[in-house]
């Protein structure tokens, strides 16, 4: 039997990828005051998003999961929070959903990688460069990327910044999807320029035909289109590794229509990262308290057993739509892996979506790079002529994109 959870429970045990703050009073402050300010989402928004993807985990649903790496504050050539970025990032999440839906008959819930994902776990706490060692940049919302003594610093007041962030990120991105931006009848206006002049671009606008004509038919047949507003805008959820668990701690509040159960809204969905989901470490602790949906990274090193306990620590009561497992064995590992869990989960009677992220395990890190990898996609022993090579501070806008998996391996098991 777990002992009783706390909001503060995951302080009495070991934790894992958190920086050492040099000042702990100035820390503690910074905490407190987060917990005075107003949710960023709301528990009854977290509890849709788990309804939505039990039906996703029945297999009535697809979900689509996607984002940056991580965001940045200022850095203009990153994933920097601006209107701008964030509306051409809605318009790629929307145009793959639109192709999603089209091409599965299926719903597809939307959760972005954004408006909270500042913090980044790293291989090493420390990084050298021409024989000077300094702490790892772990994320805007504890450092700086210059690798300069100052800026690399963990520094509290950061998690306020991220928070104001967040804030205006989900402001924005709330305005978009429920004042127009998001419908249908504007599947034409969510193509960038680059998908414009690519020789793929046409296929898209075969798909965008198809929806107008068949909007017109309905049209036609005296379907009044303004008075559906499942036709003019959609429901978006955000998320975020449960990285930096103060600044989580300090987002949880009582769900005051439902006493004694607790929402973390800093996001509609936390995961546990591949690095943190030891059973009897801290961020395993937090998470399972909370009410919100959860995402599980299940990586090379996962083990069986060890994978099923941390879904009967995670997930008790078998919910469906609680818990995601996010499969991250990278395309040579995939098809060794990824069977024996899905028949184990699967004998175990457990309830879970399956959902695949394609970027970790496919990429090779070049030297003194911070965000710079060659990516590699399908077979690892061909290099895939598109991937994208950066190095040093030229960070690439890289996307992480989850989708619902496991339907081919369910044929060889």
């Amino acid at each position: 039997m777990p002992e009783r959870w706390t909001r503060d429970s995951w302080r009495q045990r070991p934790i894992a990828q958190v920086p050492e703050y040099p000042d702990r009073e100035a820390l503690a402050s910074v905490e407190r005051r987060l917990a005075t300010f107003p949710p960023l989402v709301f528990a009854g928004e977290a509890r849709s998003l788990k309804k939505a993807l039990s039906r996703v985990a029945a297999g009535e649903g697809f979900l689509l999961q996607g984002g940056d790496c991580a965001e940045a504050f200022t850095e203009a050539s990153a994933n920097n929070v601006s209107a701008n970025n964030i509306r051409d990032f809605l318009r790629v999440f929307l145009q793959m959903a639109v192709v999603l839906t089209y091409a599965a008959a299926l719903p597809v819930v939307k959760v972005g990688r954004i408006a909270g994902q500042f913090a980044k776990p790293r291989t090493s706490p420390t990084e050298k460069r021409d024989g000077r060692e300094l702490p790892s940049y772990r994320g805007d919302i504890i450092n700086s990327v210059d690798f300069d003594e100052a800026s690399r610093r963990p520094d509290p007041e950061r998690q306020i910044e991220a928070y104001r962030h967040s804030a205006a990120t989900l402001n924005l991105l709330r305005a978009f999807v429920h004042g127009g931006y998001a419908n249908l009848a504007n599947v034409r206006q969510w193509t960038l320029g680059f998908v414009k002049d690519s020789p793929q671009s046409h296929h898209y606008e075969e798909l965008a035909d198809r929806i107008s004509e068949a909007l017109g038919f309905m049209q036609a047949c005296g379907l009044d289109l303004e008075s559906h507003p499942e036709l003019k805008s959609t429901e978006f959820y955000t998320s975020h590794e449960a990285l930096l668990l103060g600044y989580e701690q300090a987002m949880t509040r009582e769900d005051s229509t439902h006493p004694g159960t607790f929402c973390c809204t800093s996001a509609h969905m936390l995961w546990i990262g591949d690095r943190t989901r030891q059973p009897d470490h801290a961020h395993v602790e937090f998470c399972r308290g909370i009410i919100n949906p959860l995402g599980l990274k299940c990586g090379p090193s996962s083990k069986v057993d060890e994978l099923l306990r941390l879904i009967d620590l995670l997930n008790p009561e078998n919910e469906p739509g609680r818990l995601t497992l996010i499969v991250r064995l990278g395309a040579d590992k995939v098809g060794d892996q990824l069977p024996a869990m899905i028949r184990a989960v699967q004998r175990e009677g457990k309830i879970v979506v399956w959902s695949c992220d394609p970027m970790h395990g496919n990429t090779a890190l070049r030297p003194h790079s911070v965000g710079g990898e060659d990516l590699f996609c399908g077979s690892p022993r061909r290099r895939n002529p598109w991937r994208r090579r950066a190095s040093g501070n030229d960070r690439p806008k890289r996307r992480r994109v989850h989708g619902r998996c496991a339907h081919d391996y369910r044929r060889r098991l």
